[in-house]
């Protein structure tokens, strides 16, 4: 745990790449905590999303990313730029990439984005335990000659390897200044987010894979009981298609219910309290094309 040594440098650190290489998973092990929700399907992280690392004298704050992809809706759109700017006004780009020999469409984006930001950067390749030395080394080579990063770390964002090396490296970005957040603080995110995001995390985990990207989800009631520790909370969640909302309930109810306790049982380690939840679902038809209804699921530039 920190003494209580005051915060004397701050960095801001912007994590990038494509999407399911494992940025979420990087954030949520650099600062100790479950920030941002985690699964192995596309399009996961939707916004930005910001978490906070303190060390001894320096305050290092991650900005999360969604995966870049070519957009195909507005919620697309919002989403990449998103990214677009939050590699600009950073000290420093985390581009993090597979350990694949192959710089696809979106690490050259990410790379010319970078690029014509100026910003320092360093290459970040997750999954080592999954290739032999020789096929990392390939990559090291193809990246290197790519860009010039300060550094390239090989990781393993899920095992925690090379997570500290990672860390003195982003040490070294730290300026003097004020501290940006206080102590205590590890995201930017209201709870109210965080906990639609959960729900959202197990639609993702239990759903087939052309229904969880036309879901949202809002938290329409928040409380804690007066007469006791209980936490009410009432989550409805949106659909594109009435057949997609079937298929969220489930038979006699029976996913919306498997959903509804996977995401409870988180909410209450998150909340450090019982929590008794409350779901429902609606259709609205192309909300990720419609700019009202995204500002009302909290997609927004403002």
């Amino acid at each position: 745990m920190r003494d209580k040594q005051t915060i004397q440098k701050t960095a801001m650190i912007t994590i990038s790449g494509r999407p399911n290489v494992g940025k979420s998973t990087l954030l949520n092990a650099l600062v100790g905590e479950k920030i941002a929700i985690v699964t192995n399907k596309p399009q996961t992280t939707r916004n930005r999303i910001l978490a906070v690392l303190n060390r001894e004298e320096t305050q290092l704050v991650f900005i999360d990313t969604p995966g870049y992809h070519a957009p195909r809706t507005r919620l697309g759109n919002y989403m990449v730029k998103v990214i677009r700017e939050s590699v600009a006004d950073v000290d420093a780009v985390i581009l993090m990439v597979e350990p694949i020999p192959n710089i696809g469409a979106q690490e050259e984006r990410l790379i010319g984005w970078i690029a014509a930001n100026d910003v320092p950067s360093i290459l970040v390749i997750n999954k080592i335990d999954t290739v032999k030395k020789e096929e990392l080394l390939e990559v090291i080579n193809l990246y290197q000659a790519a860009h010039k990063f300060d550094a390239i770390v090989p990781i393993s964002a899920q095992k925690g390897d090379g997570l500290e090396e990672l860390i003195k490296i982003l040490d070294g970005y730290a300026l003097e200044g004020p501290q940006l957040f206080p102590d205590g603080m590890i995201t930017d995110q209201p709870e109210r987010q965080i906990i639609a995001e959960i729900i959202r995390e197990k639609l993702l985990f239990c759903l087939q894979k052309e229904i969880p990207h036309g879901t949202a989800v809002e938290i329409t009631k928040f409380s804690e009981r007066e007469d006791s520790e209980i936490i009410d909370v009432e989550a409805t969640i949106y659909v594109e298609k009435q057949s997609h909302k079937g298929m969220v309930i489930g038979k006699q109810g029976a996913m919306l219910r498997q959903v509804g306790e996977m995401a409870r049982k988180d909410i209450e380690r998150f909340m450090g309290a019982k929590v008794y939840l409350e779901t429902w679902v609606k259709v609205k038809e192309r909300w990720r094309d419609s700019a009202y209804l995204l500002r009302n699921f909290g997609y927004t530039n403002e």
